[in-house]
């Protein structure tokens, strides 16, 4: 009976199975897996959703899901040329730029810059949303931010020229999407300027570095002129606090006690006339009894 009952509805079978077969092939490659940092933009018959899938498992049948980074994302940038301010041109440079967007803005970034993104270098399966985009745009913050500075200054002002195109660019994103866009952080890896700014840059140095010397040399010699001139001032005041101190009768007592130290030697009688020290003449007698040799 039941192998009759088969055999009746064998060519059913047969019918059913090859849609059976098809439904679980498209059920099994419309699941998938969005990784943490990613996002999924959906397309279904050339319909882009505004509605991003989150990481982890998804199911989405008749449709194809396209897998954006929402990481830091690298765009390098080499072999620039740009102009500086003198007009000298910069004779190479290479700089990295470091973007993400926003979660939530890159289906709608997908839908409004479609072709402007690309495959990354590591995984190029997973999209870098807006990469050619920021690329074009970063450049020509670069080239805006080396106009602004000297050929002679563009290697010792690498950092205020990476701030520069960083607050330009992100200024630039913001106006056409706001908060849809981060520029983390601008890089400047290599700058090579043309042969005669390299001699130029050196001899400004070593001109810098006999200048700096020089000045070392003159503080040198102000503070050797100061401490002789405190030596000086020291010894004019010592000077006037003895004149001072030599008053007539100070003078006087001394005298006195020179001549009292020359009469008590008691070889030589000496008169002294007059006992005065603005005129003292002293009159020696000789003593009987010494004789001179």
């Amino acid at each position: 009976m039941f192998s009759a009952l088969a055999i009746q509805l064998g060519p059913l079978f047969d019918q059913l199975l090859v849609p059976v077969v098809v439904l679980v092939a498209a059920m099994a490659s419309s699941m998938g897996a969005v990784s943490t940092g990613d996002v999924g933009v959906e397309t279904r018959f050339g319909v882009v959703a505004t509605e991003e899938v989150k990481p982890g498992l998804y199911l989405a049948p008749l449709a194809a899901v396209d897998h954006y980074s929402t990481k830091e994302i690298a765009i390098p940038i080499d072999d620039l040329t740009p102009k500086a301010a003198d007009n000298l041109f910069i004779r190479h440079m290479d700089v990295t730029v470091y973007y993400r967007v926003t979660p939530g803005h890159v289906a709608p970034l997908a839908i409004k810059y479609a072709g402007q993104s690309q495959g990354l270098p590591d995984t190029p399966q997973v999209l870098a949303p807006c990469y050619r985009l920021v690329a074009t745009l970063a450049r020509n913050a670069i080239y805006e931010g080396v106009a602004r500075i000297n050929s002679l200054q563009v290697h010792q002002q690498r950092e205020q020229i990476a701030n520069e195109v960083q607050a330009s660019l992100q200024r630039e994103l913001d106006a056409k999407d706001p908060g849809a866009f981060e520029i983390s952080r601008v890089v400047i890896r290599t700058v090579v300027t043309d042969p005669a700014i390299e001699q130029a840059i050196q001899d400004a140095v070593s001109q810098q570095k006999r200048l700096d010397a020089m000045q070392i040399r003159t503080q040198i010699a102000q503070k050797e002129a100061d401490i002789r001139l405190t030596e000086a001032i020291g010894i004019a005041k010592a000077n006037e606090a003895i004149n001072h101190s030599l008053t007539p009768e100070y003078l006087q007592h001394e005298a006195n006690e020179v001549l009292r130290t020359f009469a008590a030697k008691g070889n030589a009688t000496t008169i002294v006339i007059p006992a005065s020290m603005n005129a003292a003449p002293l009159i020696t007698l000789p003593v009987p009894g010494v004789h001179k040799d």
